[in-house]
């Protein structure tokens, strides 16, 4: 008998914030960081939750098709060399798992009956084409994971269900106007490791959408882009060329929880840029080229981590964490990293951590020219 662990997969991924997924979901890993709760992070509803497997119809156990392994209403046809999407697929399927394989093409009526669809999984084929009515018949899709393909395009007409989309590693250039129009459900987008510029996101690219969680990370960025959805408690911009946060650039953002936007070529942040993030709890300017601690931190009352190492950060004020005075800052920090700054760190004086948890808290030290 088939194990069951491609269903238990599925089951972890629907439960699991957009950044945590691991092993069988082939996604790029985030650093290994405290992570926000589900409520907070995921802005799940009860539309993003494990489908009602028990008011499914009974499963059609005799269909299966060749060399793939299916178990549970899961179908699971990686690293099969397939060069096209297989037929005989039951119509019941709830995850239908086609990483790892050769196909090239999504044809129109590749996924036709499958009307009880969950999660796609197309990862790491050779996809460039796909028909612009080839997900019409999934009206139940809220998982599609299609990244590592040969996309040039964000695919059109994707289903209203949808919630979750990953379309990494592909060759998008332009995100156009109307493209997500009508996907009310979707929460979380991750579209890194693409040839996007600043230039690439058509005005209102984003209108409509009510998203949480948003990652354009290894792409071509010179700066935040001001377009994006107002809704979002994670944006992630790490590993692009921006230069400079200047100080309406996050005034759209007010909502976020988490800002990452370590591995750029950031010198400046404009006093007052981040005190139009009220909620920020955790912010990534990790292996960037900042001269100075961010002004604007103490102000930050719920903000806890702050990634600051590798940065060319020569001097540490008393007052560049923690407020003057006691009981204004809502919440301590439990993470501040300073390694890898040319810190003469004991000039840094102890009040300077007065808002700290714990000096375990703090990471100095490991400086190399």
């Amino acid at each position: 008998m088939w194990p069951l662990w491609p269903l238990a997969a599925l089951l972890a991924l629907s439960q699991a914030l957009p950044f945590e997924q691991k092993g069988f979901w082939d996604f790029t890993l985030d650093d290994g960081l405290p992570m926000l709760n589900d409520e907070e992070a995921s802005g799940a509803d009860t539309t993003s939750g494990i489908p009602d497997l028990d008011s499914l119809p009974p499963t059609y156990s005799a269909m299966c098709p060749f060399g793939c392994h299916c178990h549970l209403r899961v179908v699971q046809c990686s690293d099969l060399g397939l060069k096209a999407v297989p037929k005989e697929i039951s119509p019941d399927t709830t995850l239908l798992d086609l990483q790892n394989n050769d196909i090239s093409e999504i044809r129109k009526d590749d996924f036709k009956g499958l009307q009880h669809l969950y999660a796609l999984v197309l990862v790491n084929n050779k996809i460039s084409k796909i028909h612009e009515k080839a997900f019409s018949p999934l009206r139940k899709l809220q998982k599609l994971y299609i990244s590592k393909n040969h996309l040039v395009e964000i695919p059109p007409n994707l289903p209203s269900s949808l919630v979750e989309l990953r379309i990494h590693d592909n060759r998008i250039r332009k995100v156009p106007k109307g493209v997500f129009s009508g996907l009310r459900n979707m929460n979380c987008i991750e579209m890194g490791g693409n040839p996007l510029e600043n230039s690439g996101f058509e005005p209102g690219a984003f209108d409509g959408l009510k998203l949480n969680y948003l990652r354009i990370s290894e792409a071509k960025l010179t700066g935040i882009p001001k377009d994006f959805p107002e809704t979002l408690n994670e944006l992630h911009l790490d590993h692009n060329k921006i230069q400079a946060i200047e100080l309406e650039d996050l005034l759209r953002y007010s909502k976020l929880y988490r800002l990452g936007l370590g591995h750029n070529q950031i010198r400046m942040i404009e006093n007052g840029s981040l005190s139009f993030l009220p909620t920020l709890r955790e912010l990534h300017l990790d292996n960037n080229k900042l001269s100075r601690v961010p002004a604007g931190l103490p102000d930050l009352k719920l903000l806890q981590v702050v990634y600051l190492h590798t940065n060319n950060i020569t001097e540490v004020g008393v007052n560049d964490f923690c407020p003057v005075g006691f009981g204004v800052k809502r919440a301590y920090y439990n993470g501040i990293s300073l390694f890898g700054n040319p810190v003469p760190y004991w000039e840094v004086q102890p009040a300077t951590f007065r808002c700290v948890t714990d000096r375990l808290a703090i990471q100095f030290g490991n400086y190399k020219k």
